[in-house]
């Protein structure tokens, strides 16, 4: 069963951690009814070593952008000197913009799942960046962002959406949600916000899994049924963050995040009803 139970909440981080509703706040809800059958430690690591498959299909789909190693472009032809240099500036700007969550947020964050790893907390998330989402777009509906292309993307601005990325610790908040708000107000086109976000979750989602699972190996050990349950979600994680990155970057062809803003501010609100009714049951 618990493999059965892998498969599911793989596919719920594969659809959530790229969309800006809160990967972390779904997984909370459906740990609530769909529990696997091992101890809390493993658990934790789970939630957080299960964005290694969604990391990995940012790799796949962005390889040709990613590699500055005069790898092929996307029309299949060998990178320029320019395409090289290009995405060794990516690669300082997704460094740059880390350097918030290397400083602030690694120190802070085992304290602040122990104190705000809630159901409470991640509604009331939830809602107050929903609530965010939808200002946002409306206030941005008579401008035109001056970022419209990735290559075209500042320094300062990478290092401030890292900062609205330090704000994600606190969970419900949604990285890819506190990062895609920051691009918006800092003046990204939503396309661009989103790709950065992608970019910009590699090392450092690999580096919060890197650390769970040798912090975990070192403490109790990992059987061979752990690592299968393990393996299972990554990869059902990797093959439906293809789709879900796939759809997002159609979908802000033509739409803004408003949709995002409501359900968030629906989940939150449910959520809070269940966490009061279960105070009495």
């Amino acid at each position: 069963m618990d493999f059965i139970r892998a498969i599911i909440l793989g596919i719920i981080e594969g659809i959530t951690e790229w969309l800006p509703i809160s990967s972390t706040g779904h997984l909370i809800i459906a740990e609530e009814f769909i529990k696997l059958n091992q101890s809390a430690a493993f658990k934790e690591m789970f939630d957080v070593v299960i964005q290694f498959g969604a990391i990995l299909s940012v790799v796949v789909l962005y390889w040709h952008k990613l590699n500055p190693f005069n790898a092929l472009n996307k029309k299949n032809q060998q990178k320029s000197a320019r395409e090289v240099q290009l995405t060794w500036r990516l690669w300082a700007k997704v460094f740059i913009a880390c350097l918030p969550a290397i400083i602030i947020g690694f120190p802070l964050n085992d304290w602040l799942n122990a104190h705000f790893y809630n159901f409470v907390v991640v509604a009331l998330m939830l809602i107050i960046y929903g609530v965010a989402f939808i200002y946002v777009e409306r206030w941005l509906k008579d401008k035109t962002p001056h970022v419209t292309d990735i290559d075209h993307l500042p320094y300062s601005i990478a290092f401030m959406i890292g900062l609205f990325q330090v704000l994600s610790l606190i969970p419900g908040t949604s990285r890819s949600g506190a990062t895609i708000l920051g691009g918006l107000v800092l003046g990204t086109s939503r396309a661009v916000a989103a790709e950065f976000t992608f970019f910009l979750g590699i090392p450092i989602m690999f580096g919060a899994s890197l650390l769970k699972i040798v912090k975990f190996f070192m403490h109790h050990g990992l059987t061979f049924t752990q690592f299968g349950i393990l393996l299972v979600a990554c990869l059902v994680a990797f093959g439906v963050s293809m789709l879900a990155i796939r759809w997002l970057m159609n979908y802000v062809k033509k739409h803004d995040f408003t949709f995002f803003g409501k359900y968030r501010i629906v989940l939150g609100i449910i959520l809070l009803i269940y966490a009061v009714v279960k105070q009495f049951i």
